[in-house]
């Protein structure tokens, strides 16, 4: 199997490395804070000592938290040389942002696949994230192999930045939906109905996704008023929301919802709660 680098070994960033390690790859990993890189070194992979060390390995994910840090990376990256790799980002950026990174990566003879994924640590544990991929017929096709051991589905979608369209598309109804839930609960004010009860029935209905089917247990908690830390959090949904009306704005959409819906993200970070699950924002709207 060919060698693979990742930088960036924050939550997802380690969860790669513990996942293809598992899988039989050789993983290097590289963080600009050295010791975020125990975990993924317990679990088998090396550590590089500098950005330079990792060009040696074909594949180089890229798991960082936006445009500026991706930019940084992959400037420091050509600066050493990345002829013939193939790098591989997956973290979730505007469209073009990841075209103007994918055409320098190319100019700089290398492949690029952005690939920005749904789910979190425990699918991604297990390979069973959704893998949403751009770039050329012949990036994807190296960066396949890899992209499979850690996603149960990956969609090669078109030229690289398509990727991150279908993330932020993807992405946008979650955020708006722990909006939704606040308004559907404060309807069983004095009703009797526990949140146990609530949101058993509301994630067996069609009005229950995937997250409320997943996470029941932290949602009734934090109903009950024990915030629970987020796997992907309060502050990761406002983000990608962000981004997302970034986008409607360049396509000159209009998304009301959404615009809605940050305000109240706005207001949930302001009170402290960026490092909470989605369903914070639900409880902390009922609770205004």
């Amino acid at each position: 199997m060919s060698e693979t680098a990742i930088v960036g070994t924050g939550r997802m960033g380690t969860a790669f490395a513990k996942r293809l390690v598992e899988t039989g790859y050789d993983v290097t990993v590289w963080n600009r804070t050295q010791s975020r890189t125990r975990a993924a070194a317990d679990a088998g992979a090396k550590i590089a000592s500098n950005l330079a060390a990792i060009t040696a390995c074909d594949v180089i994910i890229l798991s960082l938290t936006d445009a500026d840090a991706v930019d940084s990376i992959v400037g420091k990256l050509v600066g050493v040389g990345i002829t013939g790799r193939v790098i591989v980002d997956m973290s979730t950026l505007l469209p073009g942002e990841t075209g103007k990174i994918a055409a320098r990566v190319v100019e700089a003879g290398a492949d690029f696949v952005d690939c920005p994924i749904g789910g979190t640590v425990a699918p991604a544990l297990k390979g069973q994230l959704l893998g949403m991929a751009g770039g050329t017929e012949a990036a994807f096709a190296r960066a396949k192999p890899i992209l499979e051991k850690l996603c149960k589905r990956v969609e090669h979608l078109g030229s690289a930045g398509s990727g991150s369209r279908m993330k932020l598309a993807v992405n946008l109804p979650l955020t708006i939906y722990w909006k939704t839930l606040s308004e559907a609960l404060s309807m069983l004010e004095d009703s009797g109905i526990s949140a146990e009860i609530a949101i058993s029935l509301i994630a067996d209905s069609s009005a229950g996704p995937a997250v409320l089917k997943n996470r029941a247990k932290v949602v009734i908690d934090t109903l009950g008023g024990a915030d629970q830390p987020g796997t992907f959090d309060i502050a990761g949904l406002a983000k990608d929301l962000d981004l997302a009306l970034l986008q409607a704005e360049l396509m000159g959409k209009s998304m009301p919802l959404a615009k809605a819906a940050r305000e109240s993200y706005r207001e949930a970070l302001a009170a402290g709660l960026g490092q909470f699950d989605g369903s914070s924002l639900t409880r902390f709207l009922m609770e205004k």
